[in-house]
């Protein structure tokens, strides 16, 4: 199965952002791609007030993404927010941050699960975690889906594949920082490994790479995308400015990478607390 991976940079605007995912739909189909994968935040950047565009994956903005898959025949892997509850002690809206994955025959959602309240960032303040796990299938093979801050928690990829997922898709909106492009990379090659899968890791491109003005102090990306073999090879990687890679994956090479490197089986269930 041909993948492809759009590493483009959104912004505020949300037309704008939804003809980017057509555009790059578009040039995915050309080569040949199956499915096509875009970062977090592509509906709306970080940095910028996400409750007034929150919707339901159904509503207008979601079934144009669903529009698009069909209209090329690609199963479209794109970030959004959808509505969350209100907070207790503020007056504020939070919003929930939603992969929608949506295409021929696929239609399913993905709340982000761990939240980053890392590095001075305190994404709970707006954004509500999510609750479930979800994966999805499509060409032959099985996908789970996880949002930037999960690929910090081995647990969720080990739990896709012993559910019988081939690959991980990691959208993300990686905060810039001292260290943090060779910690991206570094945890997508370790979550591959850890779970003998393809990680399949789109970021927004850093946006000075491709002119665009962001928010100060908001994860807004930094490029750097990558897709990852169940051995760890890295199979395309991109750099900081706009890039669509290709690659191709299949299920026998998930099969070999467990059959010679079973840690899946091999794990102690006993050590687990």
């Amino acid at each position: 199965m041909r993948i492809a991976v759009a590493q483009i940079v959104t912004g505020e605007d949300t037309q704008e952002n939804l003809r980017l995912v057509e555009t790059w739909t578009a040039r995915a189909a050309e080569v040949g791609a199956e499915l096509v994968i875009f970062p977090e935040a592509t509906q709306r950047a970080f940095g910028y007030s996400l409750s007034p565009i929150a919707e339901d994956v159904s509503g207008p903005w979601g079934d144009e993404v669903h529009k698009i898959g069909q209209r090329y025949g690609v199963v479209v892997v794109v970030g959004m927010f959808t509505p969350g509850q209100p907070t207790q002690d503020e007056n504020r809206q939070r919003v929930k941050n939603t992969l929608l994955a949506a295409g021929p025959s696929v239609f399913v959602s993905y709340d982000k699960l761990h939240l980053y309240d890392a590095f001075g960032f305190q994404e709970s303040r707006t954004v509500e975690p999510g609750q479930r796990q979800v994966r999805f299938s499509t060409g032959g093979l099985h996908f789970g889906l996880a949002t930037c801050y999960d690929i910090r928690f081995p647990e969720l990829f080990r739990s896709h594949a012993l559910n019988g997922a081939h690959a991980t898709i990691l959208p993300a909106s990686w905060a810039a920082g001292p260290g943090k492009v060779e910690q991206w990379k570094t945890l997508a090659v370790a979550r591959a490994l850890d779970s003998t899968q393809y990680v399949i890791a789109c970021g927004q491109g850093l946006p000075a790479a491709a002119g665009v003005d962001a928010p100060e102090g908001a994860p807004t990306g930094v490029g750097h995308s990558l897709i990852v073999s169940p051995t760890g090879d890295i199979l395309a990687a991109a750099g900081e400015a706009p890039e669509l890679l290709v690659a191709d994956i299949d299920a026998e090479t998930v099969q070999e990478a467990r059959k010679v490197l079973p840690v899946l089986a091999n794990a102690r269930q006993d050590l687990r607390l």
